[in-house]
């Protein structure tokens, strides 16, 4: 296996065609309360990535999870990341983007780190997928939903802030098209950019 890359959470590997996402465990926790940590997001990654599977989303495919290992084995997507193409059709990006965003939602699904790091054009469908669901979880609060979202812009303003305006006004108009509850999630959004500035200002 070779390492390819490593987060806050974990590292990866690449075994063949193959990636192996595994949890290294973290030295300032306690032991038990580390192991069971690392157990319980590897499972609930896992569970997120089956639902996924079966709703045909466009994201990476598990093969197989050890929950003793704190190991996930996972198709590798092929593409490049749209953190480093996204300035070549931003606009028709943006939109896939918000659409998968909607998509997610409508399972209740947050993903939790929508960064365009976190974005694949997949080379084999030229389809955008979206990876790195390690801090995801199940939801049904419109809370949760604008917070993503919100994240999101944060992302692109970061990223890509001479075009991240129009890159999440494109965004925004595909998830309001294809979101079951967007004009409630939006609406909530704009509290949470309130809440925002205000914490900044303190």
């Amino acid at each position: 296996m070779q390492k390819i890359a490593q987060g806050a959470e974990a590292k990866l590997f690449q075994d063949r065609e193959d990636i192996i996402k595994q949890r290294f465990q973290k030295e300032y926790r306690h032991p038990l309360i580390d192991n069971l940590l690392r157990k319980q997001r590897t499972r609930r990654e896992s569970r997120i990535l089956e639902k996924l599977a079966a709703a045909n989303f466009p994201s990476p495919r598990i093969s197989d999870f050890d929950d003793k290992n704190m190991e996930i084995r996972m198709d590798m997507i092929e593409g490049s990341l749209i953190r480093d193409v996204l300035h070549e059709k931003h606009a028709e990006f943006s939109r896939e983007i918000g659409k998968r965003i909607a998509q997610l939602h409508n399972k209740d699904i947050i993903h939790g780190d929508l960064t365009t790091s976190n974005m694949i054009l997949a080379k084999e469908t030229n389809k955008i997928n979206l990876i790195d669901f390690g801090l995801s979880f199940v939801s049904e609060k419109i809370e949760d939903k604008a917070v993503d979202i919100h994240l999101l812009r944060q992302a692109l303003e970061s990223k890509h802030h001479t075009i991240s305006d129009d890159c999440f006004s494109n965004a925004v108009k595909a998830y309001t098209e294809n979101a079951l509850n967007g004009t409630a999630v939006l609406e909530r959004l704009q509290k949470v950019e309130v809440r925002g500035r205000h914490k900044s200002r303190k």
